[in-house]
């Protein structure tokens, strides 16, 4: 008989997979891509996934058994698969790490340390002490206890020691109970027993409750809610019955004691399916028809679209049709958003025209709903299946088995790259990579193209569509840079904002329009400094001040979350002198509301829309005009579309202009002329104030005139010049330790490895800007590669480098990252 055994994927940072033993009798179950158990280590169980089954058996090891087969199908498919091994390659990460991003944890199981008595335990020892006592004694009704249930029984939070030295003495053993994250939700029912659903049974039993009125009144309002009479239904929800009945419940069970009610469970899902009220036909304009047979014409050649339209030009109207056309043949749509505060906005104008066909998956939901929608996708089970799905970068991993059409909105955005953990991978080239695979089409729309996909598209990689004019002829907005210098100068500030901001400010309000105010910072102010000495609040764990958040009355660093009081005293030398410098959005929200004080403002940052429906809430206030003046970060910058905002204001374009990077003008651009896109959105030219103390500086000149062209063209020189992309690709190398003398000297052994082959065209090793995060020093290497170069040969090298520095015991201490592609 043939032994059979399965390469698994273990979802561990493991560069290899490993191959188990499948038991006799599971050889139909255990197939490829479908979850199983597997012991891995000392006495801990994973949920892998067969990557192939065959019957060579390891020639390193004794092949272990797998435990369990977890599916009764494939959690993914082929498609999925080749999309695994693509990102594992390019990318340069383990498949047990692609594993863990593309699952979701739902899918995943833990493995929890049970404790039992030892075998050969008889009976308790007087030798032992209260601790060891009350831990046998619970084991004596119960077969055996978790590590959390120990520190119940022991009221303390410290109890390994206890519990190693019971394990020492032969009291104890340890082992792994096996628990599946993904719970499904199910609801209890309450409807009549079969005795019971003739018309003659049930006027028996309501002759008999004659006595008894308060079950006679639960058994008529199961009648009219179940519509018994009408709709012969036989079952009502037991909680919708309980609001029925308030005081009542207890005759429900009295009910089911006569076994006239009978109370089962049933599975339902968690997602709420979204309804068409009212189904909208969209009416294109010339340019908008135009878009999409170009965007056709390109696909019919099999190239990747880029379509280039200036803000509120409806590029979302030209998706809808594109999403149309595809659902009508049959296949399914994936819609990519790069912050979760645009698919709010966005699903409630794509739910107009899709309803229920459409599904939304991103990180604010729980395991249990990202599990539902990954079955609705696939169509198992009760769910119907999904014909388009809204989401951020991991929704790309979705199973989706005939994707037609893949939409990127806002491409050139950053936060499509995923930096920790890893795979670290771009969502966009991603999505190219995934349509190429499942023979889908592809179109990445903004109205500031990364200068990689416009030069794509240039060199006619990338079909090229654009839309230049905002529907409607809608002018572009104003807008005008206010030189905080000659400003402060005459002192004619109000806080913040120049006297050019606060008067458009008021004047807004004077005419019952909205503003936006963004600040590409939170919190209150980035840092507090003694003005004796200089003295700043720094991170204990990273080379980073502290930010003051007012809300919390903390120094915060946001990079580890260490956080301190606000100091009462100089930390160096005691003054009391300590003063807060610089703004966050907290304080525009407090300056703003005290200079406009009946102005009803809110705040859009990281610390008011960490709840699941925040973004929602505050989308809706301001759509509803609850809201006056709404500040925030970059989540404000873009897809959003409000009718009534007239005025943009940009409170310092300082801290996007001057950033160390090469990209710095690049995202600068993007970012304000996005941010200035939200004014003026209906029949309204609108106003856009740019705040800078470097206000001759070229790029808001850019700005001004709406020239994407014309930055475009100036960056590209300056790229070339120092051989950046797109004329070259990237790999960055971070080597950390936590010795900062130790992991110099160890990042240039390994730099020596690579100088000899990259030459000029490494730099490094050195230490970043923030040379230090969460007590982890740093220092990075950045390998140039020709862009037109195969990537293959270059990665060998460097897994080489990598290999034959590990090998080195010395440096066994010092982590190495791996970011290809960086940002």
């Amino acid at each position: 008989m043939t032994t059979y055994f399965a390469d698994v994927i273990v979802p561990l940072p493991l560069p290899k997979l490993f191959t188990y033993r499948i038991p006799l009798g599971m050889e139909h179950e255990a197939r490829p891509l479908m979850r199983v158990v597997v012991p891995f280590g000392r006495k801990k169980l994973y949920a892998g996934l067969i990557a192939k089954v065959h019957s060579t058996p390891p020639a390193a090891y004794q092949a272990k058994y797998i435990e369990q087969v977890l599916d009764e199908t494939p959690i993914i498919n082929e498609v999925n698969f080749k999309l695994w091994k693509w990102i594992s390659e390019y990318y340069m990460c383990p498949m047990g790490s692609v594993m863990n991003v593309a699952l979701p944890s739902g899918f995943k199981i833990s493995s929890e340390t049970k404790i039992t008595r030892h075998p050969e335990l008889d009976e308790i020892k007087s030798s032992i002490n209260d601790k060891e006592y009350l831990i046998l004694e619970a084991l004596e009704s119960q077969t055996h206890l978790s590590l959390d249930e120990i520190s119940d029984v022991l009221q303390q939070k410290t109890i390994l020691p206890t519990v190693n030295a019971m394990i020492n003495k032969k009291l104890l053993i340890t082992g792994e109970d096996m628990k599946l994250r993904f719970k499904p939700k199910m609801v209890p029912y309450v409807r009549l027993t079969k005795a019971y659903r003739s018309e003659q049974k049930l006027n028996e039993i309501l002759n008999a409750l004659s006595v008894a009125p308060k079950q006679m009144e639960a058994l008529m309002h199961y009648l009219k809610i179940s519509g018994w009479h009408t709709q012969n239904k036989v079952e009502v929800r037991k909680q919708i019955l309980n609001e029925v009945l308030q005081k009542s419940k207890s005759a429900i069970k009295a009910l089911v004691d006569k076994q006239v009610f009978e109370i089962y469970e049933r599975e339902e899902g968690r997602l709420n399916p979204f309804v068409i009220d009212t189904e909208l036909k969209l009416k294109l304009t010339e340019q908008q028809n135009t878009a999409i047979g170009k965007i056709i014409d390109f696909w019919s050649e099999h190239k990747p679209v880029l379509l280039h339209g200036v803000t509120s030009s409806g590029k979302t109207e030209v998706y809808i049709e594109l999403i149309k056309a595809c659902i009508k043949e049959g296949k399914q749509a994936l819609f990519l958003v790069p912050e979760i505060a645009l698919t709010t906005q966005l699903v409630n104008r794509l739910k107009a025209h899709f309803g229920e066909q459409m599904g939304v998956y991103h990180s604010r939901f729980n395991d249990n709903e990202r599990v539902e929608t990954w079955n609705a996708i696939i169509g198992v089970n009760k769910y119907s299946k999904f014909k388009l799905i809204v989401g951020a970068r991991s929704s790309l991993f979705l199973p989706f088995d005939n994707l037609g059409l893949i939409i990127v909105d806002e491409e050139q955005e950053n936060s499509f790259k995923q930096f920790d953990p890893e795979p670290r991978y771009h969502a966009r080239d991603l999505a190219i990579v995934a349509a190429s695979i499942s023979k889908a089409n592809i179109v990445m729309g903004t109205a500031t193209p990364s200068y990689e996909s416009y030069d794509n598209a240039l060199k006619e990689k990338y079909g090229l569509v654009e839309m230049k004019q905002r529907f409607g002829d809608r002018e572009m907005p104003k807008i005008e840079i206010s030189d905080l210098k000659k400003a402060h100068a005459h002192k004619a500030m109000h806080g913040s904002f120049s006297p050019e901001l606060y008067q458009e400010i008021k004047q807004a309000l004077e005419r019952k329009e909205q503003i936006i105010l963004f600040r590409n910072r939170r919190g209150f102010a980035p840092r507090a400094q003694c003005t004796t000495c200089g003295w700043t609040t720094d991170c204990k764990n990273c080379d980073i001040s502290l930010t003051f958040h007012k809300f919390r009355k903390e120094m915060v660093c946001h990079y580890c979350g260490f956080h301190v009081p606000f100091p009462k005293s100089c930390g160096q030398c005691g003054s009391a002198t300590v003063n807060l410098q610089g703004q966050g959005t907290e304080k525009i929200e407090e300056e703003i509301s005290e200079l406009f004080p009946h102005a009803r403002v809110a705040r859009m940052d990281l610390e008011t829309t960490r709840q699941k429906h925040s973004y929602q809430k505050l989308i809706s206030d301001f759509e509803d005009r609850q809201i006056d003046i709404l500040v925030g970060t970059q989540m404000l910058s873009k897809g959003l579309d409000f009718d009534n905002v007239s005025l943009v204001g940009i409170i310092s374009a300082d801290s996007i202009l001057h950033y160390p990077d090469f990209r710095a003008y690049e995202r600068a651009y993007s970012l304000m002329e996005q941010v200035a896109g939200r004014a003026g959105r209906k029949n309204k030219k609108g106003r856009v104030i740019i705040q800078s103390f470097d206000s001759d500086n070229p790029i808001l000149k850019k700005v001004q005139q709406h020239d994407y062209t014309g930055v475009f063209q100036e960056q590209l020189k300056h790229r070339e010049q120092f051989y950046y992309p797109p004329y070259s690709r990237l790999i960055q190398i971070t080597l950390k330790h936590k010795d900062p003398q130790f992991l110099r000297i160890a990042a240039q052994h390994f730099g020596k490895y690579l100088k000899p082959t990259f030459k000029e065209n490494m730099l490094g090793p050195e230490a970043p800007t923030i040379a230090r995060i969460r007590n982890w020093y740093i220092e990075h290497l950045l390998l140039k590669i020709p862009a037109n170069q195969t990537n293959k040969s270059i990665k060998r090298l460097i897994r080489e480098a990598i290999d034959h520095f590990k090998s080195q015991k010395e440096f066994n201490g010092v982590r190495i990252i791996l970011d290809v592609d960086p940002q």
